[in-house]
């Protein structure tokens, strides 16, 4: 009796351990698995999920995500594939408008050199005053085009940011005096010097102080911290909160600013993620505060 009672505990040893080299093999499967996933997910290859297991039923689940993959793959391709051929079509549409554009503008010169009645001189500057606004905006959709598709084109260099900061807000002076905005710039005592594109950076600048002319009530304050954030901030009572939350969206504009493509902060948004960098806005009190995070010096 007492040797049966041997054997059966041998037996029930043998399945427990038999039983938790399962589980070990059945875990280390789903890491694989998991692990493999992630990557797929991350890394533009081909590869398909593979594991070291022979469980039947892990393979069937590693299959299963593999067609998955698969369809994943496919529909990337294809969205990847669209996009290039819109970026290429807005391109190509944008500096196919700018020719004629131009020569609307040249022939409009020779019109206003000639003897006119004073209502077809009140018409010919209308046509002007349109003609230019469409040149202006076809002029912003061109450039969102080349800078959508040329992310790797920018030329990094040593920048100091609050030179290039003061010298777009000079650049500016002339269109802020028209809006009767004096601006009031705080800077760190301390150079913030980041490696960046140079002109990126200038244009980013310039965009988000286009935008002041468009919102702000008179005021606007600039800093910059050593830790190389940079606030722009105005009084906007013309816009709220949903409004200002969608300030980066491509075209959108508001009732304000109706001669705007609504490019502008989102060109500036798309330079700052290319530089390593972020930028967001917040509404608050009437105040639209737009934040520059410059990435870490390495």
């Amino acid at each position: 009796m007492e040797m049966w009672l041997w054997v059966s505990i041998g037996m029930m040893a043998v399945i427990i351990v038999l039983l938790l080299l399962k589980i070990y093999a059945l875990h280390k499967a789903a890491k694989e698995i998991e692990s493999a996933f992630a990557d797929r997910l991350t890394t533009d290859t081909n590869t398909l999920i593979d594991i070291s297991s022979a469980d039947r039923t892990m393979r069937r689940l590693a299959d299963s995500i593999n067609i998955q993959l698969r369809r994943l793959r496919k529909e990337r391709h294809r969205f990847v594939q669209g996009d290039l051929e819109l970026k290429n079509a807005v391109t190509n549409i944008s500096h196919d408008l700018r020719t004629p554009l131009t020569a609307i503008c040249g022939y409009l010169d020779l019109l206003e050199e000639e003897k006119m009645t004073e209502k077809a001189e009140r018409y010919i500057s209308i046509i002007r005053n349109r003609a230019e606004l469409l040149s202006q905006l076809t002029e912003e959709l061109f450039r969102y085009s080349i800078i959508v598709s040329s992310e790797n084109s920018q030329k990094s260099e040593p920048v100091n940011v609050g030179s290039v900061l003061e010298e777009s807000v000079a650049s500016f002076y002339t269109a802020l005096k028209e809006r009767k905005i004096v601006p009031n710039i705080q800077l760190t005592e301390e150079k913030v010097i980041r490696t960046l594109d140079r002109s990126a950076l200038s244009r980013v600048f310039s965009n988000l102080l286009n935008n002041v002319i468009k919102y702000s009530d008179g005021d606007l304050n600039i800093t910059l911290s050593k830790t190389g954030t940079i606030i722009f901030t105005n009084t906007a009572s013309g816009l709220n909160e949903v409004q200002a939350g969608r300030l980066f969206d491509r075209f959108y504009t508001v009732e304000a600013a109706r001669k705007s493509t609504g490019l502008g902060l989102t060109i500036a948004r798309t330079l700052m993620e290319q530089m390593g960098g972020a930028i967001s806005a917040e509404y608050k009190n009437d105040k639209l505060s737009i934040t520059i995070v410059l990435p870490e010096e390495s």
